[in-house]
């Protein structure tokens, strides 16, 4: 069975890595990152991809990302990003995934292609990020995702190799994200909101600390400051009486 055609390209740029990054001279050493901001094992969320442009004269008008193929999101949306166009590639999963509701699913989203509109891309010393929503998330500490990064001279940088523990950092690290510790039980719920309550108002005691302070020395400022005021106003009078 033949590859969908982003993974044959991912495949081909992994195999000849050392030819793109030879051919790339004069790229920097920024990297494409991902982050999120409530990612956590076993739950669905939001993953922002951000992408430097590395070339002084190039635009990057693609971007192919990888999901796991080991761990497959059963739940794949894209935000839309203006001025780009988004291809996704389905791929059949065995065993099938199952989605919240239970039901089956045989084949989920392997790559997510993005491709500006002509003329467009992100311009030498910009960068751009783009959203997916996924999940569920594998119960692992990380997920590593590939990243295909191609320019409008042709050149392209693959963003594939594995960042290893005790070792320096590759040249060309995979966006990998770390995920936090699955959220609590529902059974649990009614001890952690009067917990999250009493926190809520301890926090708001604590805090009015820090704000009289800060409105003490505002005060203390514009007492200063108008005293600074009238210091100068009366050596103006002396100074025109005499």
């Amino acid at each position: 069975m033949s590859l969908p055609r982003p993974l044959v390209r991912i495949a081909l740029i992994g195999t000849v890595l050392a030819g793109l990054v030879a051919g790339g001279a004069g790229i920097a050493s920024a990297h494409v990152s991902v982050s999120s901001p409530d990612a956590s094992k076993g739950g669905f969320g939001k993953v922002v991809f951000r992408v430097p442009n590395e070339s002084d004269t190039a635009h990057t008008v693609k971007l192919a990302i990888q999901m796991p193929p080991k761990t497959p999101f059963a739940s794949v949306s894209v935000q839309p990003v203006p001025g780009w166009t988004v291809t996704e590639t389905q791929t059949a999963v065995n065993p099938p995934l199952k989605d919240d509701d239970g039901n089956s699913i045989s084949s989920a989203v392997s790559v997510v292609e993005f491709d500006a509109v002509a003329g467009g891309g992100i311009a030498p010393g910009q960068f751009q990020e783009f959203a997916l929503s996924v999940g569920p998330f594998p119960d692992a500490d990380s997920v590593s995702f590939s990243a295909v990064q191609t320019y409008s001279d042709g050149t392209s940088v693959a963003w594939i190799e594995p960042t290893v523990e005790g070792q320096a950092e590759p040249e060309h690290p995979a966006p990998t994200l770390t995920l936090a510790a699955a959220s609590s039980s529902e059974g649990a719920a009614p001890a952690s909101s009067s917990a999250t309550h009493d926190h809520g108002t301890a926090t708001a005691d604590s805090s009015s600390a820090p704000v009289s302070l800060a409105l003490f020395f505002a005060i203390l400022a514009l007492v200063v400051a108008l005293a600074g005021v009238v210091l100068a106003w009366r050596a103006f009078r002396r100074t025109v009486s005499s």
